[in-house]
């Protein structure tokens, strides 16, 4: 290899030097400083361990650091980035979530048996729930997302579903419903109409179902206070004080989100809910913007004259 093509790849090379060297250092520290407990937990695996590896691996192009049997999928820097993101906030907001708060104010208006099955399919295309099980309930729902959240987590990265959470929640929502008037719990045709709204819209713009919730949930927490908090914050509380439906905002939201997405279209709408983090990638490609290699080849410059 000439010293000129040498010099060429060495910013590609100081790169993956740095990187390997950082992150090895950083899981070493991790290893001794952090208790086994948040080491061997499921949060720490899918979003620290998994990354660290990554760049160990395949940037830092590290051998022997990790068992072999067990290698990362081939597609994970892409489940990292674009795909990923996604199906991250998806857990993440699954609380304010149109596939959870539909699937439980089903359950309390009486209309479970109809909308939970739908409701399944959807999260199963997802791979949240295991494709040969029936669901009809609310609660067999919990139950196929408590046995395969684990495993789904590992699978795409990301957290776990806070499934005990979901259960508390549902107690709440329950709790409080039945201390409520029929005129003050939404209707099976709202209901109905505004889950075949998204099954719709999600057809039109060639997105899953989960996805498209995964946006209008992120949409509802920024808009409504305490929005994934949705029972406490939106739901029962306007229905004891002022008469409203229980959980009106919320699902008045969804709609509103909904039409904005058909107006704009989905990669539009997603830019904007994630634009500090869109803006921060593209600026990365401003001439202006400094680089390593910029101050390598400015260093090679002066040197030679």
């Amino acid at each position: 290899m000439t010293l000129k093509r040498y010099l060429a790849t060495l910013p590609e090379r100081l790169v993956r030097s740095v990187v390997g060297l950082g992150a090895g250092v950083a899981r070493e520290v991790g290893d001794v400083a952090l208790p086994k407990s948040v080491r061997q937990s499921r949060l720490y695996q899918n979003l620290v361990d998994t990354t660290l590896r990554f760049l160990i691996e395949q940037v830092g192009e590290v051998k022997g650091a990790y068992d072999t049997s067990e290698k990362l999928a081939d597609d994970f820097l892409a489940r990292r980035t674009v795909g990923n993101a996604v199906e991250a906030l998806g857990i993440v907001a699954f609380r304010a979530s149109p596939v959870w708060v539909l699937a439980a104010l089903a359950d309390v208006c009486g209309l479970g048996r109809h909308l939970i099955p739908e409701i399944a399919a959807a999260l199963k295309e997802q791979r949240l729930l295991d494709a040969d099980t029936d669901f009809s309930s609310v609660d067999q729902l919990l139950d196929g997302l408590e046995r395969t959240s684990g495993r789904v987590a590992q699978t795409i990265n990301t957290p776990p579903l806070d499934v005990p959470a979901l259960r508390e929640e549902l107690r709440a929502i329950r709790e409080e419903a039945r201390s409520l008037t029929p005129e003050k719990l939404p209707t099976g045709e709202s209901l109905i109409g505004l889950w075949s709204e998204l099954k719709a819209e999600a057809a039109r713009q060639e997105k899953s179902i989960f996805e498209t919730s995964s946006m209008l949930a992120i949409s509802a927490v920024r808009a409504l206070p305490h929005g994934a908090r949705w029972l406490g914050a939106s739901a029962v509380a306007g229905a004891t004080r002022t008469g409203q439906v229980l959980a009106a905002a919320l699902l008045e939201q969804y709609r509103a989100t909904l039409r904005e997405v058909q107006e704009v279209g989905y990669t539009a709408y997603a830019t904007r809910q994630l634009r500090p983090y869109v803006r921060a990638a593209v600026s990365q490609f401003a001439p202006e913007k400094p680089t390593l290699t910029a101050r390598l080849l400015d260093r090679r410059t002066r040197k030679s004259t």
